[in-house]
């Protein structure tokens, strides 16, 4: 299976089977499917050494509590345990169960023998359980663990010892203590840009809209609502190296916070036949930082475009307006399933040394793609 450019191999516990079929997973990976530890099918009887020594990393997803325990006593009693034990290649485990099990001492015990070993993880996030209760424990989601992949994998971290700000998801704007004013933005896109970037080694402050995401691990977010709350959080957390405003700000808010729910048939800021709020500009906050004084503003500013029609021409003319270093565009009209899904299909403009705009047309990749692309080139543009 192709993950970034990376060849999947699965091996598959008597327990996963119970989950998922070995067709499944080989038709996804594209490879066999490995399960059993001595095969009177296989010539190779050394599969566990074969595997362990052939893999960049080896990622147990989801890792139950039953394997932790293994793992943490050395137990190597099926195909999968053996692999690990006989490995020499970093290991990244991604835990998944009921929450009083990963609450469990015993659990955590053995948590905290295979982090003292040198074994990555990532933790489960709070949240509906496949047992049907709510709590910590299920499995992290895809977008963060890739990225986690892609930090254990590449060593290199060029981005350490820079600091960067990013903004991600909506803004709400109240109307009342049960309205509000916002846009379909999901997040996936400033929250994978959030994980790229720490994984460069980037110390990253991710400045969030409210989503269904869950905080990202290692990073240090802030959970706003409205864009002054967003522009006053990226205010005080300069100064930075670089900074990348992808939230979806609300242009406009109503001028006037209703105190109590409005009510139709007694309504005092809507006119009835016309139907109107009364609403006044929000700040920009892309180009409140590009205007900032040299000492403050971010080294390199990244501003997003999200644009319906006449993608390029509106794109360059906020690059423009608004004074920042790149502008990212990309479509957003009801036919791109861009809002709220996984893929993204960007456009990169900047300015030539003659003044003139220049772009750069990213094929449709995942949002982590998008993410990585960008930080791979604020990396090259930042570190000299």
């Amino acid at each position: 299976m192709s993950l970034n450019g990376a060849q999947v191999r699965c091996i598959l516990t008597r327990a996963g089977a119970q989950f998922i079929t070995p067709l499944t997973l080989s038709s996804l990976s594209g490879e066999k499917v490995y399960s059993e530890l001595f095969s009177h099918t296989d010539k190779n009887y050394m599969d566990h050494i074969r595997l362990s020594r052939e893999a960049d990393l080896i990622v147990v997803a989801p890792a139950s509590a039953d394997i932790l325990a293994r793992m943490a006593s050395g137990i190597a009693d099926d195909l999968a345990t053996t692999t690990l034990l006989a490995s020499n290649k970093p290991i990244l485990v991604v835990p998944a169960m009921n929450t009083l099990m990963w609450n469990n001492p015993a659990t955590q015990r053995n948590i905290n023998l295979l982090k003292n070993d040198s074994i990555h993880f990532v933790d489960p996030e709070e949240g509906n359980l496949a047992c049907g209760e709510i709590g910590s424990g299920r499995m992290a989601n895809i977008q963060e663990i890739v990225l986690k992949i892609n930090s254990v994998l590449y060593k290199e971290k060029p981005l350490n010892g820079f600091k960067g700000l990013i903004t991600s998801g909506p803004t709400q704007e109240p109307l009342d203590p049960v309205r509000f004013i916002s846009n379909h933005s999901s997040g996936k896109q400033g929250h994978a840009l959030a994980l790229a970037a720490a994984a460069l080694g980037a110390d990253v402050t991710l400045v969030s809209g409210p989503t269904s995401l869950i905080n990202p691990q290692g990073i240090e977010t802030i959970n706003i609502k409205t864009a002054e709350e967003m522009l006053n959080a990226c205010i005080h957390s300069l100064p930075v190296d670089f900074a990348i405003c992808c939230a979806a700000v609300s242009d406009w808010r109503p001028i006037k916070i209703q105190d109590q729910k409005i009510k139709k048939q007694s309504s005092k800021i809507l006119d009835k036949s016309k139907t109107t709020i009364e609403i006044t500009e929000n700040p920009d906050i892309l180009k409140s930082l590009a205007q900032l004084s040299p000492d403050k503003r971010p080294k390199l500013l990244v501003g997003f475009a999200a644009e319906t029609e006449n993608i390029l021409e509106h794109a360059g003319q906020k690059l423009i307006d608004k004074g920042c270093d790149w502008i990212i565009a990309n479509n957003v009209s009801l036919d791109s399933d861009t809002f709220g899904n996984d893929n993204n299909q960007v456009t990169f403009i900047e300015l030539n040394s003659s003044g003139e705009l220049e772009h750069e047309e990213w094929p449709k990749s995942s949002k982590n793609v998008v993410a990585q692309l960008l930080l791979k080139k604020i990396s090259q543009t930042l570190v000299i």
